[in-house]
């Protein structure tokens, strides 16, 4: 089963060396034919008052557009720096390539080493019929005062929200209120692991959290 995963993620890497990412790798009908699998990376970045920074993802996505999500959310390329395993070093790197790519935000603010791999989980989720995700995703958090500058091109809005203003947005998203949708991942985040690892975040006990072995299947 690893010798599989295994196989199907180092596909997945070859892919997302270029376009076929955002399009082959994405396509429902090739996850079910062919269970394509890529590695994915969800970033979740809080500042010094412990408020999660948000980003609603924009209307020219692929998959999901529109929805609100955590952080950064996107894939490790086919390139040397962003293959290393050693401390997941490759999926740190991505990640800070892409929060410059999609919020502003320069890599000297965001060293890799502030990054915490905290889990990994698989999951699988149609967006549109035609486009979906399947993912190996490396989630991240770290605890930075930043200041962002969104790219249009990536990210539609920002804000930062506290617990209860994330409750609040959970209840609008399941209402259905505002036209409010909510990313499969970020959602799976937020019900099976959010809560706990945001009082570790506020203990400043992020590493004891950890668990980088399990691979956590959710649906």
């Amino acid at each position: 089963m690893l010798l599989l995963l295994l196989l199907l993620m180092i596909l997945g890497w070859m892919l997302c060396s270029g376009v076929l990412c955002s399009r082959m790798s994405h396509l429902m009908e090739k996850i079910e034919a062919e269970n394509l699998l890529h590695r994915a990376f969800s970033v979740f970045l809080f500042n010094s008052k412990y408020e999660l920074l948000l980003q609603q993802r924009s209307e020219t996505k692929v998959t999901f557009p529109l929805v609100w999500t955590n952080t950064c959310c996107s894939h490790p390329l086919y390139r040397e720096s962003e293959l290393i395993d050693e401390n997941y070093l490759g999926v740190r790197n991505a990640a800070q390539r892409k929060l410059l790519d999609e919020l502003g935000i320069p890599p000297e603010d965001l060293p890799v080493d502030q990054f915490i791999p905290l889990g990994r989980m698989l999951y699988k989720a149609p967006s549109d019929g035609k486009w979906g995700e399947h993912e190996l995703d490396y989630l991240l958090f770290i605890v930075r005062d930043v200041n962002a500058h969104p790219n249009p091109d990536e990210v539609a809005d920002i804000k930062y929200v506290n617990r209860d203003q994330l409750k609040e947005l959970l209840r609008k998203a399941d209402a259905g209120e505002d036209g409010i949708k909510l990313s499969p991942w970020f959602r799976l985040v937020v019900d099976n692991f959010l809560p706990k690892w945001w009082d570790h975040v506020e203990k400043g006990t992020l590493e004891e959290a950890a668990d980088m072995k399990t691979i956590h299947k959710l649906t």
